[in-house]
């Protein structure tokens, strides 16, 4: 199977699961995950722990959930469509008009045919999600009556989330993190976890030929980083040179960049580099208009540097939060996409040193087999990023930085160093962990 059809088949086994912040839909996914990356850790955390702020909320799972009519037919029905239910309903069990009912029901008039996506973690109260189209057939009778069943139980319990260390040859770390919370949605829930998988999977089939320790995330969307912060902060702001939160990779859309508050760390500057050269557009973000875990990773005083990377940006697509972010609005491509571009940051962090030029002038390259014998006025073209490369590298300046100061891709240098440090042209100062250019 390739990775491009792997990425696709993990969205449609995990698709019908019904995620929430706790339960048996997070333990059901994280167990998934743990089928392909053995080594990951499933931490366990009990309902009421303080962290920081906030404490963690009661452990929630549903059995079922509907709205009959008088002839005993559903016609809302979790079954269905587990964005039906409100997320984190409490029990309830009842007869009720639909002028009763109503008060209780969440549809879009400006999407009649999309169930919309609405939760009440942190307030107790019971509800169910609808169609436009459904409500108004329903308001035509507002005296029917309607049995109305939420069995659910919300209690105290455990919320989980799975961590996976990646080990290098340093402790300088490099994050990905990424939700496995929402129920199904394609793009916006099951995207950013799909990847992230394979992405995992890839690092982990290096075997440590790395210079960076890869932390792998996958958490609950806010109440999770939290969490996560609560345990690791002093250790991730000695350790962490950059990080990604992946959400909303799905599609075939635009490629987009959320930036941290600095807006120059080299998270974004790699990230925007392989944009840039591998698709040539994307979008940019500022941080006002943060929306997923970066607000928790950047958040004043924790003020880690990790920018968030999506195609089409949440809350930015007309199919966001709604069941028409369907298995249909991802694709193979739309996902293998967003993984390549992972793997290019990566390689470009793995690759990006200083190197410094140790023979005086320009250098013969000819009697060292790096120059064509026969000089034509495309010769120059030839050679040029290698020539670039030479006359670049005093030992300041990382790979990265000549790459965007000649305009180039920094992948076109990648084969060209190994010649010209056996040629001895060359000698590696330091690997760049902090060289980064800013990116104009």
């Amino acid at each position: 199977m390739t990775t491009k059809t792997a990425i696709y088949n993990h969205a449609v086994n995990l698709f019908p699961i019904c995620r929430s912040l706790s339960g048996s839909g997070v333990v059901e996914t994280l167990s998934y995950i743990k089928k392909f990356l053995p080594n990951l850790n499933v931490e366990t955390v009990k309902s009421g722990t303080q962290v920081f702020d906030w404490n963690v909320p009661q452990e929630w799972n549903i059995n079922d959930a509907y709205v009959a009519n008088s002839k005993g037919e559903r016609v809302i029905d979790f079954n269905e469509h587990n964005l039906h239910i409100l997320g984190y309903s409490e029990p309830f069990e009842g007869e009720m008009t639909f002028e009763e009912l109503d008060a209780h029901l969440y549809s879009l008039p400006e999407q009649p045919d999309a169930i919309p996506y609405i939760t009440s973690y942190y307030k107790r109260r019971w509800g169910f999600c609808l169609t436009e189209n459904l409500r108004n057939e329903m308001r035509k009778s507002p005296k029917e009556k309607y049995h109305v069943k939420v069995d659910t139980t919300l209690e105290d319990g455990d919320l989980n989330y799975g961590e996976l260390i990646i080990k290098g040859q340093t402790d300088e770390e490099i994050l990905i993190s990424t939700y496995i919370c929402h129920p199904s949605m394609a793009n916006n829930e099951l995207s950013g976890p799909c990847v992230t998988l394979e992405l995992a999977s890839w690092l982990e089939s290096l075997q440590g030929e790395h210079h960076y320790t890869y932390r792998i995330l996958f958490l609950v969307e806010t109440i999770g980083s939290i969490i996560y912060l609560s345990k690791h902060l002093e250790y991730l702001k000695k350790h962490l040179k950059a990080g990604y939160v992946l959400s909303c990779v799905g599609d075939n859309l635009d490629y987009s960049v959320v930036n941290t508050p600095d807006e120059n760390t080299a998270s974004e500057i790699a990230l925007e580099h392989v944009l840039k050269h591998h698709t040539g557009k994307y979008s940019k973000y500022p941080f006002t208009q943060r929306g997923s875990d970066e607000r928790q990773y950047c958040s004043a005083g924790v003020d880690l540097p990790v920018a968030g990377f999506c195609r089409s940006k949440y809350a930015e697509f007309p199919e966001y939060h709604t069941s028409l972010d369907d298995l249909d609005f991802i694709s193979e491509e739309g996902l293998f996409g967003a993984y390549e571009v992972m793997q290019k940051v990566i390689t470009l962090f793995e690759n990006n040193a200083v190197y410094k030029t140790k023979v005086l002038g320009e250098p013969q390259l000819g009697k060292r087999g790096l120059y064509p014998s026969i000089s034509t006025k495309e010769t120059a073209a030839q050679t040029r990023d290698m020539m670039n490369l030479i006359a670049y590298s005093n030992g300041s300046r990382s790979l990265l930085e000549i790459a965007e100061k000649t305009n180039t891709s920094i992948s076109k240098f990648y084969p060209i160093v190994p010649k010209l440090l056996e040629a001895d042209v060359m000698e590696k100062h330091e690997t760049a962990s902090v060289c980064f250019p800013k990116i104009n």
